[in-house]
């Protein structure tokens, strides 16, 4: 257990100054989907149960393509840190970046799991940790 806490108190200390919009990007470039990616930018000590539900919201909830994971994920961030009524908030800014909050609106100029549609899906991740950071500031 000792090993345990001090590793997380070493994951803690080299996130310290990192703006979450890296953190995101940094976690989906690893491999994570959008909804994981913004949850794990604001809670990396999270209990992996909670990471194992975020699985199931990427590619628009289980790939169905309706709200963008990474919506979801911001959501389950800002309920997580007491701020659920944030949500609202966190959809308007997305709204009036981009329009829609639909994945497969968001997704249609591009062909599915290419480069082009992975680098915007990573954008649009990266933007939602940083509205999901300022909501938490507030």
């Amino acid at each position: 257990m000792h090993l345990y806490l001090r590793r997380l108190f070493q994951k803690k200390k080299q996130r310290e100054g990192v703006p979450a919009g890296e953190l995101a990007g940094h976690h989906f470039t690893l491999g994570r989907n959008c909804c994981e990616s913004v949850l794990l930018a604001h809670n990396e000590e999270v209990d992996p149960t909670i990471i194992e539900m975020a699985k199931a919201f990427g590619g628009g909830i289980g790939g169905s393509k309706c709200l963008c994971g990474a919506i979801t994920g911001g959501v389950m961030t800002l309920s997580l840190k007491g701020q659920r009524r944030d949500a609202a908030k966190l959809v308007d800014l997305f709204k009036s970046r981009n329009k829609v909050t639909c994945c497969k609106a968001l997704s249609a100029p591009y062909v599915w799991d290419s480069k082009e549609h992975l680098a915007n899906c990573r954008r649009l991740t990266t933007e939602v940790a940083e509205d999901v950071e300022k909501l938490l500031k507030k």
